[in-house]
């Protein structure tokens, strides 16, 4: 395993990080993904979700092990379990005890990197800047309690004013081929229109350019989110660029950018692990995204879920990222196979709830129609 400074924060991270968010199952298939990602050398591990399974799953997984000390642990401010759901809040009276509850999930006293969490208007950028917010990053800062502040990101231009401001030592950010073609911006209607059209065939975007160098110069680390664009990158049919893409070349082309410490991967299974980490040993062929990249027929790719969840909290109780999932999984098949289907059962609240009040649709970073996506998975799975 490779490690990387992580800006100038002074952290150490292993190239290949562990995205936790789909860590639900049970503590002993958590266990066994922590295992295998600690004797692989990952060591950087992201905990946006704030639901308490997850937390605990890989909390006990580290604490059991006896190894929480030696990763890097991105715990998020803002993320919070509400009423059984995810909501990103700035309410300080919601936003404490989600953290206490972090700390105590990982059996820890600190996070290395406290996370302002989620932040893609420029104006909520400067209210948390001015705000009792950041006094509270600053309060647990001073405590110890984080190490060091970050910030996650989709938006470039607020990335470009975190990577400014010398309070803030590096991003979360989503990287990969089809986001750098994304343009600036905080009205998603605008990548329907010209603008997003034209960035489907002119390559990487200069804001995002900007925000690489920028982040190089002022020492401003990255880690990677969506370094996989969601699993579409892997199947021609779902990718943008009409070709197919291996992990090891999302993983190249990420690491490849300024600035970029480690990619963020989302792990189930410990193959996941290892489908990773082959990029360590992958020659320089395999690593190639550009030949296939080149002359690929390319089309507009907003509105596509990544399942980030970033949607939640719907007021009926849908699992609205799963859904998408199972959704999107279920139309790659002839027939909706029966174990996807009682997976889909299995969630209780379902598309057929869905009033289309559209409240996500405002929410989601990557302009996805949800209410006629909703639509369409009742009709599929009949329910």
């Amino acid at each position: 395993m490779e490690y990387r400074e992580l800006g100038r924060t002074g952290l150490a991270v292993s190239e290949i990080g562990f995205g936790g968010e789909w860590m639900d199952g049970t503590p002993e298939e958590a266990r066994a993904v922590v295992e295998r990602a600690h004797a692989a050398g990952i060591n950087v591990l992201d905990v946006w979700m704030p639901d308490p399974t997850r937390r605990s799953n890989l909390g006990d997984a580290l604490h059991d092990l006896g190894i929480r000390d030696q990763w890097v642990i991105q715990g998020h401010l803002g993320s919070t379990w509400q009423d059984g759901q995810y909501v990103r809040t700035r309410d300080l009276d919601q936003v404490k005890p989600a953290f206490e509850d972090l700390l105590a999930r990982f059996h820890t006293d600190y996070m290395d990197l406290g996370m302002i969490h989620y932040v893609d208007k420029v104006e909520e950028f400067a209210q948390i800047m001015d705000g009792p917010f950041i006094e509270y990053a600053r309060e647990l800062h001073a405590a110890g309690s984080i190490r060091h502040i970050g910030l996650s990101t989709h938006n470039p231009q607020v990335a470009k004013l975190a990577a400014s401001c010398p309070e803030i030592g590096m991003i979360l950010f989503s990287v990969n081929p089809a986001f750098d073609m994304m343009p600036a911006t905080e009205n998603l209607d605008d990548l329907f229109g010209e603008a997003g059209e034209q960035s489907a065939t002119d390559g990487m975007t200069p804001e995002r350019a900007e925000l690489y160098a920028l982040c190089e110069e002022t020492g401003t680390g990255i880690t990677v989110m969506k370094g996989y664009m969601g699993g579409r990158l892997f199947d021609a049919k779902t990718s943008p660029f009409g070709v197919a893409l291996t992990p090891v070349q999302c993983l190249h082309y990420a690491l490849t950018r300024p600035a970029v410490a480690s990619v963020m991967v989302g792990f189930t299974t410990p193959d996941h692990v290892d489908a990773a980490v082959a990029y360590e040993t992958a020659s320089a062929q395999e690593r190639d995204y550009a030949l296939v990249l080149a002359g690929a027929p390319r089309h507009a790719y907003v509105g596509q879920c990544t399942y980030c969840g970033h949607c939640a909290p719907c007021p009926r109780g849908i699992d609205i990222a799963s859904v998408n999932k199972f959704f999107d999984l279920a139309t790659m098949y002839d027939e909706v196979p029966d174990s996807l289907r009682e997976h889909y059962r299995a969630l209780g609240a379902t598309a057929k709830d869905c009033v289309a009040c559209r409240a996500c649709e405002g929410r989601c970073p990557f302009g996805v129609k949800i209410a006629d996506k909703m639509a369409k998975a009742a009709e599929l799975f009949g329910c």
